[in-house]
């Protein structure tokens, strides 16, 4: 088994998806214009090492209960649209070079669901390990079902996501990559052969000198 996992903010794109998803919101009249700054306050706190994950997962997810689950697809396809081209070409090579080598590829992102799939489905990768939504007839609640994709609960979210494809656990894998950003995902870079950091943090970078990680800067 080879596995090759990607974040997806700052390492597959080369900005914040949930952002993204914001303005998308506040052009369409869906949310406020305030909440783009709302939502950077949550980015500034990520940076900080202080986010309450749930607090900005309900903050980005709750408003989209007040509308038909129909308009929020229609909305979420646009969405997807628009991000089509906004990846990273280098690492959309990286993903072709692992597809053409037979690697099982997944995105692994703290993003709501809803914010990540048009992402993984425009990047073609087929498994996405993403935090979920709790979900009441086709609407968010904002709510998050279970563990955050968040921190150390990756781990643990990319072994139940392996145990439901009747995969072997990572620790068995021939070999595996994960591209990432953040020190916040050094529980995850620390368990796959093959860790890679994507335009990193000061304190990734100063960890993959230490530790002669890869480290990737150029788009």
């Amino acid at each position: 088994m080879r596995l090759a996992l990607f974040d997806l903010d700052h390492t597959l794109i080369p900005f914040d998806s949930g952002m993204a998803w914001t303005r998308h919101l506040i052009a369409l009249g869906a949310l406020e214009a305030e909440a783009e700054e709302r939502y950077l306050g949550y980015c500034h706190q990520y940076v900080a090492g202080t986010l309450d994950i749930h607090a900005m997962h309900q903050a980005v997810v709750a408003p989209l209960a007040a509308f038909e689950p129909a308009q929020l697809q229609a909305w979420r396809e646009d969405f997807a649209r628009q991000m089509a081209g906004r990846f990273s070409p280098v690492m959309r090579e990286r993903v072709a070079r692992h597809r053409e080598q037979g690697d099982t590829c997944a995105i692994v992102t703290a993003t709501s669901r809803l914010v990540a799939e048009p992402f993984a489905r425009a990047c073609g990768i087929e498994h996405l390990v993403a935090t979920e939504p709790v979900m009441a007839e086709g609407r968010p609640l904002g709510g998050i079902d279970g563990l955050p994709c968040y921190r150390e609960h990756k781990v643990t979210r990319v072994a139940a996501w392996l145990a439901g494809l009747g995969m072997p656990p990572l620790h068995q894998a021939e070999s595996s990559w994960f591209y990432s950003d953040s020190v916040s995902d050094l529980p995850l870079l620390q368990r796959v052969t093959h860790p890679v950091a994507v335009r990193p943090d000061d304190r990734l970078r100063e960890l993959c000198r230490a530790r002669s990680w890869l480290v990737m800067d150029d788009d």
